[in-house]
């Protein structure tokens, strides 16, 4: 009996996807709800599971394949065990050759898997110092992954080795994933279709550092180990400060205004995908743990690669935090339908101005795009002021002043 095995079903913001990586070949076998196929949409991965023990019967729709929801990918045979090997295929004087290392034959195409080869260019890795680990001396894509990690195998070479002449020039073609391409295609919209400006102010930190300092080992054990960090006083900065400024918290449909009761606020989250925006639901609902739980969740599934379409749905404002990578200053992009993004920066000793005397001072410069389509210079300014007033004095948060 065969089962077949289909596409998910994709949400309505997706169209289609592209066949990623098998990590089954035909005639190897299967557990029910294996991973056998992973799907890459323009947004997410997805991961097709076996709905029956058996063996892969055959593959319908190979890697870089476009199908859409549902499409037919390939079949299991239920109940079937994979055909053993008979012993005599390899003759008794051949135990020299047996003792060679798999890897000798590992640059022809029947001992390495198609998910492998693919890891593989991605990561630079030389198949020829990787062992195989599957049957008959297969590579198999977690022999590459092991090789990268550089456990077991020999290590790869730092980029792979090409013979040119003298004063050649070496490039490397490789075709956009499907979610590079969205992003691209995103944010080239934001900037032909939004009146885009920017504004500026600085922020003290020291009123938020001290106070993280103070209270982050008794957070820590009264919240079972969730670190106290600076991005939820943002969230909750800018949580009131869209409250006050409901014109910030809202969205462009075609010529309707659409003003939301509520704050849900994406947190830009860098992945080995991409940068992805996962949304923080009902923030004015949210304590300090909650937010820095819910990050610290977004941060662990985004390298592993889980978060899924659900996360990034919605959002009425965006903080993105080019700080972590070292950013003195920058202009944000906005999240289109969103009309402001909030971009935090690098925290940095200046020498500032306070009550008459010069002090040296943890300072980060924040910026503010917006819509001016939308929003109202004044309004834009005054917004980030409140930010900044809010996170110079902690108090005002707790006691909505």
């Amino acid at each position: 009996m065969a089962t077949e095995i289909k596409a998910p079903t994709f949400p309505e913001s997706v169209a289609e996807g592209t066949v990623a990586t098998w990590h089954k070949q035909p005639g190897e076998a299967v557990e029910r709800d294996e991973i056998l196929v992973d799907i890459e949409t323009d947004k997410v991965v997805l991961e097709v599971p076996a709905s029956a023990d058996g063996v892969l019967e055959e593959i319908l729709a190979n890697e870089g394949d476009t199908v859409e929801s549902e499409q037919l990918l390939g079949k299991i045979k239920e109940g079937a065990a994979p055909a053993a090997k008979p012993a005599e295929d390899k003759p008794a004087e051949s135990s020299s050759e047996e003792a060679a290392p798999a890897a000798a034959s590992a640059s022809g195409d029947d001992k390495v898997s198609p998910a492998a080869r693919k890891l593989a260019n991605e990561k630079g890795v030389d198949l020829s110092s990787v062992t195989g680990s599957g049957k008959g001396g297969l590579i198999t894509k977690e022999d590459v992954q092991k090789a990268t990690a550089g456990g077991g195998s020999k290590p790869a070479p730092a980029a792979p080795q090409v013979e040119v002449a003298a004063g050649e020039k070496v490039e490397k073609r490789v075709p956009m994933s499907r979610m590079r391409q969205t992003i691209a295609k995103r944010l080239v919209e934001a900037q032909q279709t939004a009146a885009m400006l920017t504004t500026y102010n600085e922020v003290d930190m020291k009123p938020v550092m001290e106070l993280r300092k103070k209270y982050k080992d008794q957070f820590e054990k009264r919240h079972d180990g969730v670190r106290l960090g600076f991005m939820s006083f943002f969230v909750k900065a800018a949580t009131e400060a869209l409250k006050r400024f409901p014109d910030v918290n809202a969205s462009i449909d075609g010529t309707d205004i659409v003003y939301h009761g509520y704050q849900d606020i994406g947190v830009a989250v860098s992945t080995s995908r991409g940068l992805m925006v996962p949304v923080l639901r009902d923030c004015d609902s949210m304590n300090l743990a909650d937010i820095e739980g819910t990050i610290a969740d977004f941060g662990k599934r985004g390298r592993e690669g889980k978060i899924g379409i659900e996360d990034l749905q919605g959002g009425t404002f965006t903080i993105t935090n080019g700080g972590v990578f070292g950013s003195l200053m920058s202009t944000p992009i906005l999240n289109p339908p969103q009309t402001a993004i909030l971009g935090m920066h690098k925290i940095q000793e200046r020498p500032m101005a306070v009550n008459g005397q010069v002090e040296i001072r943890p300072m980060m410069y924040l910026a503010l795009s917006y819509d001016h389509r939308m929003i109202d210079g004044k309004d834009a300014v005054q917004f980030l002021v409140t930010i900044k007033e809010l996170l110079e004095d902690p108090a005002r948060i707790l006691l909505d002043v």
